[in-house]
């Protein structure tokens, strides 16, 4: 005899049972200093295949760390993280947990200091994982290839750019920059931020110094993508780095991290091009002082 309040589970028209978890509705709080929403930032390293969690820094920096909190007690002092509002301090915040950077983990490099009995073990199982990874063709280390063409000097594979006086590094060519908004599908919008339609930035010559007041190097001008004669809401799109779909819409959240990385000519020596993309395809002039945006047609 059945009880007289139970209630036959909801069930889908193959007998499966519904699910009564409702959906958690993702938004960004309006004095969060990150606006990048938590979901879909773990990735897993080039190196060694586990998981990353990314976070930025206070500065604007991305930092990947172990997607879990670990004891503070097992992680030294000067090795501690905390992450508060989305940001990531590289300090102890005072509770029994804190965060570890990815790097002293990482089993495709050295580590660079002692590490305590149980950050070796996790160091240990991160490389058994990896190797399952390599030996199962999961996961290939991924290789740093060098531009051996005299196409892949035209068309500079992580560009230098300057943005409202400030130098950044791109991850990818200029044309290849992809919109970190959500759509309202709550995926990343596919979108470049560069708009034909929309005026755009000039390849031009300048000092190759790291920032304002500091002394140029003995190399001389590099390519800078320049947009500092745009107004001030083009070159701050780009800076979110927006398509001008989504720089209209400044309450749809970030996906994804950025992809500039604040420029420092002694540490990013080798990304610095001492001549304009395109300069060697053109013909009849003596002298170039900048390009179209985009590559000429013909080139990779």
């Amino acid at each position: 005899m059945p009880q007289p309040h139970s209630h036959p589970a909801p069930r889908h028209w193959d007998g499966t049972r519904i699910s009564g978890r409702p959906l958690r509705t993702l938004r960004v709080t309006a004095d969060s200093p990150s606006r990048l929403l938590r979901t879909a930032q773990g990735t897993a390293c080039r190196d060694c295949g586990n998981r990353i969690d990314w976070y930025t820094r206070s500065h604007g920096r991305p930092i990947g760390l172990h997607p879990h909190e670990l004891p503070a007690a097992a992680v030294p002092d000067a090795c501690r993280w905390h992450v508060a509002s989305g940001i990531a301090y590289p300090s102890h915040d005072g509770s029994a947990w804190c965060r570890i950077r990815h790097t002293l983990l990482c089993p495709a490099s050295e580590a660079p200091e002692p590490l305590t009995p149980p950050l070796a073990e996790l160091r240990r199982r991160f490389a058994l994982r990896t190797r399952r990874l390599l030996d199962t063709g999961a996961f290939t280390p991924a290789a740093e290839a060098e531009p051996s063409s005299r196409a892949a000097s035209c068309r500079p594979a992580r560009p230098i750019a300057q943005i409202l006086y400030g130098r950044y590094l791109a991850a990818c060519p200029v044309d290849a920059i992809q919109c970190v908004a959500q759509t309202r599908r709550r995926q990343r919008c596919t979108n470049p931020i560069l708009d034909p339609a929309d005026p755009s930035g000039i390849w031009t010559l300048l000092p190759a110094t790291a920032r304002h007041g500091q002394l140029a190097l003995p190399t001389g001008d590099m390519a800078v993508y320049d947009l500092t004669h745009l107004p001030y809401g083009t070159q701050l799109r780009w800076r979110t780095q927006r398509c001008t779909t989504h720089a209209a819409a400044p309450a749809a959240a970030d996906l994804a991290l950025t992809d500039w990385e604040p420029f420092d000519p002694l540490l990013h020596h080798a990304h610095i091009h001492h001549r304009l993309p395109g300069s060697a395809r053109r013909t009849g002039h003596t002298t170039l002082r900048h390009c179209p945006a985009r590559p000429p047609r013909g080139e990779a």
